[in-house]
């Protein structure tokens, strides 16, 4: 005759198993993402260029947007450091026309106009600068580049970290695309942090099909004179 067990021990057990199922789904996630992170990188080794001189000249480089300052009014080190690999682009005739991909949802931020004004003060012309207002994320950046600019092919610019995430949106959608790498600042540590989690959230889009915010032409968010 088979034992009962008291009715007290069988909800102490209940805890521990449980916790036991956390432990395992988050080991399981945790797993999951770094084999995403880890792909990402490794599928993006050969389209990465970090010496200009050995860089495939491409008619156009997309200069991914970021903010020129943190919100404390800081200056940030990654937007300084792209634009300062798109000059260096340019100047060694690997590109002869930069797209400046960023944010423009509002008037009040508007990444592609600041950095058009900031290499207009670097000496580059008007004439080789056009820009996407509707680069929100690197998503958008890629896909409108590919979809809406129709640039086929052309180099990327940015972080080595950030270029890996947009080559493989790149790679997903058969665009041919590849990077130059702009420096990291010397404490990127936090953002590569944040990277990790990106990485997955973009595989989780990707495989669910989403498209670029808009596909829309270019236009710039202005104020509206009344």
């Amino acid at each position: 005759m088979q034992e009962k067990r008291p009715k007290n021990q069988t909800k102490q057990k209940r805890p521990w198993l449980f916790l036991k199922w956390v432990l395992a789904s988050c080991w399981l996630l945790f797993v999951g993402m770094l084999t995403v992170d880890l792909t990402v990188s490794y599928l993006a080794r050969d389209k990465i260029y970090s010496d200009v001189n050995t860089l495939p000249a491409r008619e156009y480089a997309v200069v991914l947007g970021t903010a020129k300052y943190y919100s404390a009014g800081v200056p940030n080190l990654y937007y300084k450091n792209r634009l300062e690999a798109a000059e260096a682009v340019l100047s060694a005739h690997k590109a002869k026309y930069l797209l400046l991909s960023g944010d423009n949802q509002t008037p009040y931020y508007n990444e592609p106009k600041m950095m058009t004004e900031d290499l207009h003060k670097a000496g580059i012309a008007s004439e080789k600068l056009k820009q996407d207002y509707a680069g929100y994320n690197t998503f958008d950046s890629v896909i409108r580049a590919d979809r809406v600019f129709h640039l086929k092919p052309f180099t990327l610019i940015s972080q080595p970290f950030h270029c890996e995430r947009a080559l493989f949106i790149a790679q997903y959608h058969n665009i041919d695309a590849i990077c130059f790498t702009a420096k990291h600042p010397e404490s990127h540590y936090r953002v590569r942090f944040r990277e990790f989690f990106a990485r997955t959230a973009m595989v989780l889009k990707l495989l669910a099909g989403q498209e670029a915010t808009t596909l829309a032409p270019s236009k710039i968010v202005e104020n509206v004179k009344k």
